[in-house]
């Protein structure tokens, strides 16, 4: 069964897309935690960062390029950002496919 994120990459759930190339897609969380909360997802799905091996995880050079632009575009790359990435449940994965969070717009605090 696809993921939600896969649902929203096939435009069969709605999502207010930011940023898009052939092989990322980044769009708003629906429950922010910060004034920027922005979900950043390689379109290949692939459910834990465990899953990748060396020929897929490129992918992810290129979420932390989205992250790097979107900061820019949103105006928080000077000011500062969080990228946030959880792997299976005990760290709060809730949608099986590999995303990272990019928070920002106001101080976030220590991490904890």
């Amino acid at each position: 069964m696809p993921s939600l994120f896969t649902k929203i990459i096939r435009r069969e759930i709605p999502a207010k897309i930011v940023y898009e190339t052939d092989r990322v897609i980044a769009f708003h969380d629906i429950s922010p935690m910060a004034k920027v909360h922005i979900l950043i997802v390689p379109k290949q799905e692939t459910a834990t960062i465990n899953d990748f091996n060396e020929s897929s995880a490129s992918v992810m050079a290129d979420c932390f390029l989205a992250a790097k632009q979107i900061a820019q575009d949103f105006g928080i790359a000077e000011s500062g950002y969080r990228v946030v990435m959880n792997c299976n449940g005990d760290a709060g994965q809730t949608v099986f496919h590999v995303h990272l969070h990019l928070l920002g717009g106001e101080p976030l605090g220590g991490f904890a």
